[in-house]
C-alpha cells in the first residue's frame, strides 16, 4: 500500500533536518524495515515534545469583568445577542419590553442605542416577568426573522407566557411591530418563567419555561409531561403544521399520545432561566435555578429528565416516582455559594485563551463567576475566575466572544483577563515550538509524520501532517471506531497552494492548522502564512486571502482563488462529535505505507511503526488482517470501494448516525451499500432542479443530487465549508461509481 512518490512532493524539503529535531537516528543492523537501515519499524523510538500551548485550567480570580461600553446604558438589561454572521452590532433585550442595538465599538455613544422593538405595550414586566428572551433566526441576514420569548396578561386571557415571530423591517435598525404568535403557555404564578429561545446546530427552535411558579412546584408540572412547564422545548419555527410551526419528527415525545406534548425536548427542571449550545461541540448547557438548597448546571439531552421535583440538584426533595431516568446535573453548589445560578456558555471567543472550552457561569446573588471543564462525561474542574454583582444573563456575539448583563447598573460587560499575558495563546507559529525551523516546517522533538490513504479534498492544496503526544502518553486504537487520545495531544496540518496549476514545485505556504485535545475537549487553531514565508500569524477569527494561479487551462492564463482560513467553531463543524473529532488518525487511513527516511527511518506500514515504538495503548492485530481505505488512484482497487473512501473521507464526518445534518443518510464507507440511505431515495432537502431527484439514481450520475452537488459551486455545494474548486478526480470517480448502478 505505499504511496507514489507524487502525493509527498515536497516532504524532503519539509524533513531534510528532521533527525537531530526529532532526536532520532538512522537504524543498524536488523531487519523488516522495507527499506535502508536494516531498523525494525519505520522509527525507531519517540520522545516527548516540549511545546507552548496553554492547556491549564483558569485561576481564581484569573478574569476581569469590566465595562465594555461605557458610553452605553440600558435599562434592566437581561440579554445580550447578535444575528448571525453580524459582527457590527449587539443587540440588547430590556425587561419591560424593549430591544435596543448598537454598534459594537468601545467609544459607542448613547446616541448610536437606539430602540429595535418596542413591544412594552404588550409585555407584562416586574419581578421574573418581562421580555425575557431572543433569538435570531439562523437565516436572518435573508428573511430578517427573529423570536422573542415574554410574558403577558393581555385581553383578559390570564398571565401566559408567549412565544412570538417578529420581522425587521427595511430599516435593518427597526423591526415591525406586528407578531405571529408561534403559541402561548399559561402561567399559574408571576415566578419560574424561564424565558430563553435559541436555535440549535440542527436548525430548531429551542425555548425554555419554569415549572409555572410558586414554592416547589404545587401542580408538578416538572415531571408532567402534558404541560410545557418545566421544559425545555424544541420546535420547526418554518412548518404549519400546528398553525405557526411544527413539531420535529425526531422530538423524544412524538407519538406518544395520552396528552404528552411532542413539543417537549427536556424535562424535570424548575426553572432553567438561560440555556446554550456549545458551538464547539453542539452541546446543549442549562443552568436550572433551585428551591432552597442546591443551584445545579445540566447537560441537556434528548428526552432527558432532570428530576424536577423530586430531586432538587442531586439531592432528593420528596418522595415520589419519577416519570423517566433521572439525569443528574453535571455540577451542583449550595447555598454557601449562592442562590441564583445565571448561565452560561462555554467559552469560544478570542480574547481570553484559556478559559476556551469552559463552561462560563454565575450566581446572581453571590456574584461569583465560574469556569467548568467538562470531559464528555463529567466536570473535571470548577474554579471560580471572578466577581461581579447583578448579572442576568450571559450572551455571545456574532464571533463567539461572551458578554455579560449587569441587571442593575444597565452595563454590558465584557471579559478580560487578569493574568499578565493573559495565558495567551501562541500568536505566532513560531511561539508554539511545533517546529526548529519555521520556514522550512523542520518538525520538533516529538512530532511524529503521518499521511492517510484517502485525503480530503482541500482545493489542490499539498498537505503535510504531524502528530504530538504528551510524554509517554498512549492512543486507544479501534479498528472500526474512533480512537481515543490523551489530553495535550496536538495534531498539525500545514497546507501548501501551488501558484501554477499542477506544478507542486510552484507551491507555498498559506495555513498550518493546530487541533489541541484539552480537558475540555478539542480546540481548532488556524495560523495564516506571511507572504514572505517566514512565519504564520494566529487569526482570531476566520479570513479568506485571494491568490493568483496560473492556469492555461483559463482563457486568461490565471485565475483568482479564495483561500478560507475557518474560525475556531468552523474547524469543530468539520470534526464532528459524531465522528470523534479527528479524522485522519483512523484504522483505515493510516493503514499504508510512509517513507520515515525523512526524518531518519524508513518506509514502513503506519500503523505497525506506531504499536512498534508504543504510541497504541496494546498491541494491535498484524495490518494485512486490518481493513485499509484504498488510494484514490489505486487501479488495483474496484471503483466502488474508492468511492466509498472518497465519500468515507469527504461526507461521512457529518452524514452518518449522531451527525449535526438533519438529513438521515450514512456515507460511512463500512456500511452495506443498501444501508446508506442514499440510492434510489428521494432528497429530504433540495432536488438541484430535477423532474424526479434521487440522492443516487443508479446508472445516471447527472440525475444523482448527490454528485450535482458535488459539482456546485453555489450554495448547494457539499461539502459546504473549505473548497471553493471542484475536485475533478472526485467527481469522476463517484460519478463512475454511481453510472456503474450501485
Amino acid at each position: 500500500m505505499s504511496r507514489p512518490p507524487s502525493n509527498r512532493p515536497r516532504r524532503l524539503v519539509f524533513f531534510a533536518a528532521g533527525l537531530a529535531a526529532l532526536g532520532l537516528a538512522s537504524a543498524c543492523g536488523g531487519g523488516g524495515g522495507g527499506g535502508g537501515g536494516g531498523g525494525t519499524f519505520g522509527l525507531d523510538g519517540r520522545v516527548a515534545p516540549s511545546l507552548a500551548f496553554p492547556i491549564s485550567s483558569p485561576t481564581t480570580d484569573s478574569v476581569e469583568l469590566f465595562d465594555e461600553f461605557p458610553g452605553a446604558r440600558f435599562t434592566a438589561p437581561v440579554y445580550v445577542t447578535a444575528p448571525p454572521a453580524d459582527t457590527t452590532r449587539l443587540f440588547v433585550v430590556e425587561q419591560a419590553g424593549r430591544i435596543r442595538v448598537f454598534p459594537r465599538q468601545a467609544n459607542v455613544t448613547s446616541g448610536q442605542v437606539t430602540t429595535f422593538l418596542d413591544i412594552t405595550t404588550r409585555v407584562r414586566s416586574g419581578g421574573e416577568m418581562g421580555l425575557l428572551g431572543l433569538a435570531f433566526d439562523p437565516a436572518y441576514a435573508s428573511n430578517g426573522r427573529f423570536y422573542v420569548n415574554y410574558t403577558t396578561d393581555s385581553g383578559g386571557l390570564g398571565l401566559r407566557s408567549v412565544i412570538a415571530r417578529y420581522q425587521v423591517s427595511s430599516d435593518p435598525g427597526v423591526a415591525l411591530t406586528s407578531e405571529t404568535i408561534l403559541f402561548t403557555v399559561g402561567q399559574p404564578y408571576e415566578n419560574h418563567n424561564g424565558g430563553m429561545l435559541a436555535f440549535g446546530p440542527d436548525g430548531f427552535l429551542y425555548g425554555s419555561l419554569g415549572d409555572g411558579g410558586d414554592g416547589g412546584d404545587p401542580q408538578n408540572n416538572g415531571q408532567s409531561r402534558t404541560t410545557l412547564l418545566g421544559k425545555i422545548f424544541r420546535v420547526d419555527p418554518n412548518g404549519t403544521a400546528l398553525g405557526a410551526y411544527s413539531v420535529p419528527a425526531d422530538n423524544p415525545f412524538v407519538g406518544v399520545g395520552g396528552g404528552v406534548r411532542a413539543e417537549i425536548w427536556a424535562y424535570g427542571l424548575r426553572n432553567p432561566w438561560r440555556f446554550s449550545f456549545d458551538r464547539g461541540t453542539g452541546r446543549l448547557w442549562a443552568a436550572d435555578v433551585g428551591q432552597n438548597r442546591f443551584e445545579e448546571i445540566d447537560v441537556i439531552v434528548r428526552g432527558g429528565n432532570y428530576g424536577w421535583r423530586k430531586y432538587e440538584g442531586d439531592a432528593v426533595f420528596t418522595n415520589e416516582n419519577l416519570a423517566g431516568p433521572f439525569e443528574a446535573p453535571v455540577h451542583v453548589y449550595d447555598r454557601s455559594l449562592g442562590n441564583v445560578v445565571t448561565g452560561g456558555y462555554v467559552y469560544r471567543g478570542a480574547r481570553v485563551p484559556f478559559l476556551t472550552g469552559q463552561y462560563v457561569y454565575a450566581d446572581a446573588g453571590s456574584g461569583r463567576v465560574w469556569a467548568l471543564a467538562y470531559d464528555g462525561s463529567q466536570a473535571t474542574a470548577n474554579v471560580q475566575i471572578a466577581t461581579s454583582g447583578g448579572i442576568s444573563s450571559f450572551g455571545e456575539d456574532a464571533a463567539g466572544e461572551l458578554y455579560a448583563c449587569d441587571l442593575y447598573g444597565g452595563r454590558i460587560l465584557g471579559l478580560r483577563s487578569r493574568v499578565p499575558g493573559g495565558g495567551a495563546f501562541p500568536q505566532t507559529l513560531s511561539a508554539t515550538g511545533l517546529f526548529s525551523d519555521v520556514p522550512n516546517r523542520v518538525p520538533a522533538a516529538g512530532l511524529v509524520p503521518y499521511d492517510v490513504q484517502m485525503p480530503l479534498w482541500s482545493d489542490d492544496a499539498i498537505k503535510t501532517r504531524w502528530v504530538a503526544l504528551p510524554g509517554t502518553a498512549t492512543v486507544g486504537w479501534s479498528q472500526d471506531g474512533a480512537w481515543t487520545f490523551p489530553a495535550q495531544t496536538v495534531l498539525v496540518k500545514s497546507f501548501d497552494l501551488p501558484l501554477v496549476a499542477g506544478d507542486p514545485s510552484s507551491a507555498v505556504p498559506v495555513e498550518t492548522r493546530v487541533l489541541l485535545l484539552t480537558a475540555s475537549g478539542w480546540e481548532g487553531y488556524s495560523y495564516r502564512w506571511r507572504d514572505d514565508g517566514s512565519d504564520a500569524d494566529l487569526l482570531p477569527a476566520g479570513a479568506t486571502r485571494v491568490l493568483t494561479i496560473t492556469d492555461p487551462s483559463v482563457e486568461a492564463g490565471t485565475r483568482p482563488q479564495t483561500w478560507t482560513f475557518p474560525s475556531r467553531t468552523d474547524c469543530l463543524r468539520c470534526h464532528t462529535v459524531a465522528a470523534g473529532r479527528v479524522l485522519g488518525l483512523t484504522t483505515r487511513q493510516l493503514n499504508g505505507d510512509f517513507d520515515y527516511g525523512v526524518v531518519g527511518g524508513r518506509p514502513d506500514n503506519q500503523l505497525r511503526t506506531w504499536s512498534g515504538i508504543g504510541m497504541f495503548s496494546g498491541g494491535i492485530p498484524a495490518p494485512t488482517s486490518l481493513p485499509a481505505h484504498p488510494t484514490l488512484d489505486d487501479g488495483s482497487a474496484s471503483v466502488a470501494s474508492r468511492a466509498r473512501a472518497y465519500l468515507d473521507t469527504n461526507c461521512a464526518p457529518c452524514h452518518r448516525p449522531g451527525g449535526p445534518t438533519p438529513v438521515t443518510i450514512d456515507l460511512r464507507s463500512t456500511v452495506l451499500t443498501a444501508s446508506m440511505g442514499v440510492v434510489g431515495v428521494a432528497p429530504q432537502a433540495g432536488g438541484m432542479g430535477l423532474p424526479s431527484p434521487l440522492l443516487v439514481a443508479p446508472g445516471s450520475r447527472n440525475g444523482s443530487v448527490l454528485w450535482l452537488r458535488m459539482t456546485a459551486t453555489d450554495g448547494n455545494r457539499m461539502p459546504p465549508l473549505g473548497t471553493v474548486r471542484v475536485h475533478g478526480a472526485g467527481v469522476d470517480l463517484v460519478g463512475g461509481w454511481i453510472d456503474a448502478g450501485p
